[in-house]
């Protein structure tokens, strides 16, 4: 079929848009304000992409037309629709559906789902499961909301029938590995992209309050949580990070499956040992090792997570950390983007304060760990999220940012006043409200030996290159 994506450039749809074209679909699509890397990777495909939502576009009459969840009702100040083409297509009555929808129907139905759920690390969990059963030789499709640099794509189709035979009634049915995102599905419908996927493994890594534009509180989602819950059969797994109340508020609710607990030290998977060097416990007998490059307490955890789901597929905790020893990470996780002058410049995608907390923490302690206790931390970030941007959580910045020597905020297209937010860390935190000015502080301020992370869930204006550019000046 042709199906035609409204915001096909968002990293959820334009990964469906790959595993369309790799299905055999014809694929077109539109978006505003394209960025990479996921325009990149469309345009590699050789995927057409239109600038913008004009109302034109309702004359390539495809068979279904899919719809992002960027798009709304919504008027621009002079009455027009901001979203002209989805007015054209309601007043045409042309077909069209969610992409989870349409992903649930074409793509996922028949093989056994493994979803990765969680406020944070749910893409980089994501990839750590596609990788480990990748190197078990079970060539898993998968989707995630980003570039695991082991696969050099965000998603792709898999081999249509498991390579080998593994445990429960669909035993030999493909694998396919989603991040599963509790934002809401599209305008016409509120339910979480997550409740479509219908997973026999699911990962609930962990859950704290985000999306303040769509969810009052955390028991909002708490409840869509539960809703994932009750779709996982009774031969499925759960599997739960059993240091968040969060969750046991959620499975108490109900739960109709089998659960695997990780994270606590009574929990069926925990640690003993360093993030970068542990051991792996199952019911407190060490079964595995894990030695690999990442950092911070979150990924160690992000591990524990993707171990217990492999497991349930057949993949031993053994096999498991042998792939982890490889993993590569995502492209915006901690990946380094140059060191100019002895300082090094990193691009990473938190923007929840507890995001941005454990990033950093995780920095830190790497860099203790490299006898560098005296390296400085320069945190530079932009409130972009919708939750950030409505100043929500502007009280937990000063807590968000301790790890770090210096802060510097970009305030452009806020409403609330970021450096009160910052004031009880002095001067140690700085605003601008312009690029410019932000490269130039952070400039002035940096010396040899210091580590600048540039934290963003956008592309933050190229701040990177810019940085490395006055840097080497």
């Amino acid at each position: 079929m042709h199906i035609h994506i409204l915001g096909i450039c968002g990293t959820f749809m334009g990964g469906l848009a790959a595993l369309a074209r790799e299905a055999g679909h014809r694929v077109t699509g539109c978006d505003a304000g394209v960025y990479p890397p996921m325009s990149d990777q469309l345009r590699a495909l050789g995927i057409d992409l239109i600038e913008g939502y004009g109302a034109d576009q309702l004359a390539l009459q495809p068979d279904m037309f899919v719809i992002g969840n960027v798009v709304s009702r919504a008027r621009l100040a002079d009455g027009s629709p901001k979203f002209a083409l989805m007015e054209a297509i309601l007043d045409a009555g042309a077909p069209y559906t969610s992409g989870p929808q349409w992903l649930a129907e074409h793509v996922l139905h028949g093989r056994h789902v493994l979803a990765v759920a969680g406020t944070h690390g749910k893409t980089t969990t994501t990839s750590m499961l596609a990788w480990i059963l990748e190197c078990a030789g079970l060539a898993p499709g998968f989707l995630v909301g980003g570039v695991p640099m082991n696969f050099g794509v965000s998603a792709r189709l898999g081999a249509p029938v498991r390579p080998t035979a593994g445990p429960g009634p669909l035993g030999t049915a493909p694998l396919f590995v989603i991040e599963a995102d509790e934002y809401d599905t599209a305008f016409f419908d509120k339910r979480s992209k997550f409740v479509h996927y219908r997973p026999r493994t699911a990962v609930l890594n962990n859950l704290e309050f985000d999306h303040a534009d769509i969810f009052d509180d955390l028991a909002a989602i708490e409840r869509q949580f539960h809703h994932l819950v009750r779709t996982v059969p009774p031969s499925g797994r759960v599997v739960v990070n059993g240091l968040e109340e969060s969750l046991a508020r959620v499975l108490h609710a109900g739960c109709w499956s089998g659960v695997a607990s990780f994270g606590a030290a009574v929990s069926d998977f925990s640690t003993q040992g360093e993030p970068h060097d542990f051991e792996v416990l199952h019911q407190g007998r060490a079964v595995a090792r894990v030695q690999w490059a990442l950092t911070g307490v979150h990924n160690q955890l992000n591990a524990l997570a993707a171990i217990a789901a492999a497991e349930h597929v057949g993949v031993s905790p053994a096999q498991a950390a042998l792939a982890l020893a490889r993993f590569e990470n995502v492209r915006r996780r901690m990946e380094l983007r140059g060191t100019v002058r002895g300082i090094s410049v990193y691009d990473d995608f938190a923007h929840h304060p507890t995001a941005l907390r454990t990033t950093l923490d995780g920095l830190r302690r790497r860099l203790g760990a490299e006898g560098g206790d005296a390296a400085r931390i320069l945190a530079v970030f932009e409130p972009r999220s919708n939750t950030m941007k409505l100043g929500t959580m502007k009280a937990q910045l000063p807590w968000a940012l301790e790890p770090a020597d210096l802060a510097f905020c970009h305030t452009a297209g806020l409403d609330w006043d970021a450096a009160a937010a910052l004031a009880p860390m002095g001067a140690r935190a700085q605003t601008a409200g312009d690029l410019a000015t932000l490269v130039a502080q952070v400039s002035a301020a940096a010396r040899p030996g210091d580590h600048i992370v540039c934290m963003s869930n956008g592309s933050f204006g190229g701040v990177h290159a810019k940085l490395l550019k006055s840097l080497s000046k």
